[in-house]
Parts: C-alpha cells; structure tokens; sequence
C-alpha cells in the first residue's frame, strides 16, 4: 500500500473525488503535469492527522510539493470542498447506520454566545 493510498484510502477517494473542482483550464502550451488531486489530498489529511506545519511536510512521501499542496488547499477551501466533504461523509454514514447523533458535540467556536445571553 503507498503512501497516498493509506492517508487517502478508497473509501474517502471514492467520496470525495466527485466533489473536488475542476482543474482550470489551461491554455496549451507550456508548464508542468498537474499534480494528481488524490495526491495532493493524501498530503492534506496526513498534515491534518500529524498536526505539523506546511513546511514540514515530506515531500518526497507523497510527490506533492508545499507549495503545491498550500496552493490546492487553498483553491478547495475558496470552492468549498471541506463542507461539502463533510457533510457527503455524514450521509454516508447516515445511509449504513453508523451515526450516533447521540455522541454529537457542539463546539463552542461553532456556537456563538450572545452577551448577556444566560
């Protein structure tokens, strides 16, 4: 198993694959391959789970550039992947019976509190 397929396994490629953009549409000519999606995720769920900086990803792990993975980061979070992706997830479960919405947590970041709000 490579290391794309452990921090993106098929189960999630499967999920979120239909809800990355589109790349954008380049004119022809020039300029590198772009960097396989699946990839670049992989790089983003393994510096979300390990809790480092962008700098500190291994860049030879998982053929995905920091700058590459900042830049796609930074694209899917402006098209709304994150929500989009969470929410595919939660159906997901939903739909085999594995949400326990009796364990559900509300953070208080999510909540705002109004002044004087008892």
């Amino acid at each position: 198993m490579s290391d794309v397929e452990r921090w993106c396994p098929d189960a999630l490629w499967e999920i979120s694959a239909p809800l990355i953009p589109p790349a954008p549409v380049r004119p022809q000519g020039g300029g590198r391959r772009r960097v396989d999606d699946r990839a670049v995720l992989a790089a983003i769920c393994y510096l979300t789970q390990a809790g480092c900086s962008w700098w500190k990803l291994p860049e030879a792990m998982f053929g995905v550039t920091r700058a590459t993975a900042h830049r796609r980061f930074t694209e899917w979070t402006k098209a709304g992947l994150w929500p989009a992706l969470h929410l595919a997830v939660l159906q997901q479960l939903q739909a085999h019976g594995d949400l326990d919405w009796s364990r559900a947590v509300i953070d208080s970041i999510q909540v705002r509190a109004e002044k004087g709000a008892i």
